[in-house]
């Protein structure tokens, strides 16, 4: 399963944004739900490292589904701001994970934070706001992450 840490399997929530970046993994709990991917040729930019639009579209991603994870019922998230920090790069072969440290819920707007690493060392920091759907709307009005 290309050398993936215990507690990942393969990611829950596939799109067609993200099917050419298969293989991706999640691990979940009641608070957040981590991203992770071995880093391969479909990653990368001309340059061979990780492009950072993957990063950041996974970013939303691992964000907005562990926002997702402090609502009782919500009918979707839908990003709001979006900015992404890159402070290194991840190269091909390395362990690439997304986890969310940081989510402050709220009634209309949530907030959160997450930083990526590959191998362990931060190479990104991306900070979001979601707008809270309320429970009944439909999935086809928004564009979530």
């Amino acid at each position: 399963m290309h050398n993936v840490p215990d507690g990942f399997k393969p990611h829950f929530r596939q799109s067609p944004l993200t099917a050419p970046w298969e293989p991706l993994y999640s691990k979940a709990d009641e608070e957040t739900v981590v991203l992770g991917f071995r880093a391969d040729k479909q990653h990368t930019n001309s340059r061979g490292f990780v492009h950072g639009g993957l990063l950041t579209a996974l970013a939303d991603n691992a964000m907005g589904l562990s926002c997702a994870t402090r609502h009782e019922a919500v009918g979707g998230l839908v990003t709001v701001n979006l900015s992404v920090d890159f402070l290194g790069t991840a190269q091909q072969g390395q362990w690439v994970e997304i986890r969310t440290d940081f989510v402050k819920p709220g009634r209309t707007l949530d907030f959160a934070q997450a930083f990526v690493t590959a191998d362990g060392d931060v190479c990104a920091r991306a900070n979001a706001t979601f707008r809270v759907l309320p429970d009944g709307s439909s999935r086809k009005k928004t564009s979530a992450g």
